[in-house]
């Protein structure tokens, strides 16, 4: 599913448009990029005595753009999850419930049932 589907459209706030627009750039830029998993198994048995490893590679322009941001765009966005997280957290939603070993819980921001949905898509995200 795009990230376009996933938050709306944004026609109104341009605020809500410039971060769609910020999303779908790092997500394409995800795409074009070369993945690493099977390379980076192989690479971590040559690290030398220095903590290094020596290669050489042959990278596209589009791993190139990647590689760039990647580092900060990374920790913008566990920046953001972790906001994410501390807003939408688990509260007593009071009142009388039938199991008090189990009280009913809601989200402290968005006052959905706990587990929200935005804590479950940021779970869901990150669990993969």
């Amino acid at each position: 599913m795009r990230v376009q589907q996933r938050l709306g459209h944004a026609e109104g706030d341009p605020r809500q448009a410039r971060l769609r627009e910020r999303l779908e750039a790092v997500r394409a830029r995800s795409e074009k990029s070369t993945p690493w998993d099977s390379s980076s198994r192989y690479l971590a048995r040559l690290i030398n005595r220095e903590g290094f490893v020596p290669i050489h590679a042959r990278l596209s322009r589009a791993d190139l753009t990647f590689l760039t941001g990647a580092r900060d765009e990374m920790i913008a966005f566990a920046d953001l999850a972790l906001r994410l997280v501390e807003l939408h957290r688990p509260r007593d939603a009071g009142g009388i419930t039938s199991d008090p070993t189990n009280p009913i819980q809601r989200c402290r921001a968005c006052m959905w049932r706990w587990p929200c949905p935005t804590f479950r898509l940021i779970d869901e995200s990150v669990g993969r």
